[in-house]
């Protein structure tokens, strides 16, 4: 049987000072703590068998997959199926502010959290993840592949492969910024997965226990 890994890299912090659910609004770029986290994490895999990189088209995974270009000597591949998630919430903040979740105006569109109903269903996310991490597979066979995308999409794509329902407390997300969600292959089967932080160690402890949807 041939083992193939393909890692799930969420990009790294970006600079958001009014704390805007950006989702998929252009111009977001990384934070330089969060260039920092990028290269911390391509020197942690600077010794994997890594063959094909891929990344959403979003400037922040773009900026996050670069280091892991420079020192891989891979080109980036950019799949439009790894962007961030649909999300109506987009352009606004939460909280206490205007467009916040708990407006009376916006309460319709958090009626139904399964679906959910505020944004791209989860099944369609699902659904587009693992098109892309089954072309990834192919194309890194025998090898290891890294995949730079977003928070709910790498979420997501967990949840499909461990069989576990899709409605969540977004709070409890087990998928820190530049974190590392690796799927484990033998030929084509999912056999496993193990989840890390190379670049914990540079997200502070405020933001550790702050939720910034879209990201």
């Amino acid at each position: 049987m041939t083992r193939t890994i393909v890692h799930l890299m969420r990009h790294g912090e970006v600079h958001n000072p009014l704390g805007v659910l950006y989702g998929r609004i252009a111009g977001y770029n990384l934070s330089d703590l969060g260039h920092e986290m990028a290269a911390k994490v391509a020197d942690s895999l600077k010794s994997n068998d890594i063959t094909h990189l891929v990344s959403s088209p979003l400037e922040r995974a773009q900026q996050t997959a670069q280091p892991l270009s420079d020192i891989l000597k891979l080109d980036i591949q950019t799949d439009e199926r790894v962007i961030e998630a649909g999300n109506k919430f987009e352009g606004v903040t939460f909280g206490t502010g205007e467009g916040s979740l708990w407006r009376p105006k916006n309460w319709w569109l958090v009626r139904n959290p399964m679906k959910p109903s505020w944004g791209e269903p989860y099944v369609e996310i699902a659904a587009r993840m693992r098109a892309a991490i089954r072309d990834a597979l192919e194309v890194a066979r025998g090898h290891e592949a890294v995949i730079v995308s977003h928070q709910l999409p790498v979420w997501t794509a967990r949840r499909a492969y461990e069989k576990a329902r899709f409605a969540h407390d977004p709070r409890k997300r087990q998928c820190s910024l530049a974190s590392l969600t690796s799927l484990t292959f033998e030929d084509d089967t999912f056999t496993g997965l193990q989840y890390s932080e190379p670049a914990g160690d540079l997200i502070p402890d405020a933001l550790k226990k702050k939720f910034v949807g879209g990201a």
